[in-house]
């Protein structure tokens, strides 16, 4: 019989729509001779089943199963595909280690870890890995620009400290600017994070272990058309080149890869992971791990498999086949 797979979307942030383009796409990447997909949407207290995109029924909490069709369904596995809260902070993933229900992503303390971008970077300098100076900012913290601009320079990146990517973030190039960014990220996040600026290339890196195998994904660089690569760089057709396999040398292709296994080892991550770095005269700046990365078909994980001769359908098979085995 094949095992029930639970694709999970939906989750609490700004970030929902992409979630829901993510989940579209891992659910028609799922091998169907293997496996049986349902899709699962999480918004708030409301977890439904969804078949063909209508809600059919309500998800039992107490042990994740649902009424349907006059049968009780059960899941054998969860695929996360929720970006921001509940599904990339650990929340989700507690809750699936209590229903001792596997998933997809990294545990409770790694995703925790990595979503906290001021606590992961401070976690991560202890073993050398190069990154901007930061500075965070609770809300309601007095901002004083001066002090900032001394210590970080300007240009500058604000942006939430827990959570994506995508949204809240600025590039600040004036003082006057500072107040209203910092403002802008505490709308994401309950803390803010200032990033001195680092002129370089933009570099993003997937890779997922399993048992017995590891596949290091070729990596990308990222050209946005906009001044830095937001959610109009991300998801508007043409608002950005993305090259891959990156136009860097095979030595710098391996380095960087070599620092994302590291990183991935550190932070005990499991499932695909994406680290981003800045690469400038030769040094990779690590700037953020993200452990439910986006699987649109644009997004950066699907080309990177594509381009090492997969396809997506193959690696999620894998990771599934490894987590239940």
């Amino acid at each position: 019989m094949k095992k029930n797979i639970a694709v999970v979307y939906g989750g609490d942030s700004s970030e929902y729509v992409v979630s829901v383009m993510s989940s579209k796409n891992v659910f028609q990447s799922i091998d169907t001779e293997l496996f049986q997909p349902w899709a699962v949407e999480m918004k708030g207290a409301e977890w439904k089943l969804l078949v063909n995109g209508e809600p059919v029924a309500d998800i039992d909490k107490q042990d994740f199963s649902v009424e349907y069709q006059h049968e009780r369904l059960r899941f054998d596995f969860a695929y996360i595909t929720i970006h921001g809260t509940p599904g990339e902070d650990g929340i989700l993933q507690g809750y699936f280690d209590l229903m001792k229900i596997p998933y997809s992503t990294c545990g409770v303390q790694s995703s925790a870890l990595t979503f906290n971008k001021y606590y992961c970077s401070n976690y991560l300098r202890n073993f050398n890995i190069a990154m901007a100076k930061s500075v965070r900012l609770t809300k309601g913290d007095v901002i004083d620009e001066d002090a900032l601009v001394e210590k970080l320079g300007l240009p500058v990146f604000v942006k939430p400290n827990a959570g994506g990517s995508s949204f809240g973030i600025t590039k600040v190039k004036n003082k006057a600017d500072l107040k209203g960014a910092v403002e802008a990220a505490w709308k994401e996040s309950s803390e803010a994070l200032i990033e001195e600026f680092i002129d370089g290339l933009e570099i993003t890196s997937g890779l997922v272990k399993l048992k017995n195998e590891s596949f290091l994904f070729p990596v990308t660089e990222v050209l946005p058309k906009n001044e830095f690569f937001d959610f109009e760089a991300k998801y508007t057709k043409g608002a950005t080149e993305e090259i891959t396999p990156a136009r860097i040398s095979a030595a710098l292709t391996k380095t960087c890869q070599q620092l994302s296994s590291q990183i991935y080892d550190l932070c005990n991550c499991q499932g695909i992971v994406r680290v981003d770095y800045i690469l400038k005269d030769g040094v990779f700046y690590f700037l953020e791990v993200n452990t439910t990365p986006g699987m649109t078909p644009t997004s950066f994980i699907p080309q990177q498999i594509e381009a090492m001769g997969f396809e997506l359908k193959d690696i999620i098979s894998k990771i599934v086949n490894d987590q239940l085995s």
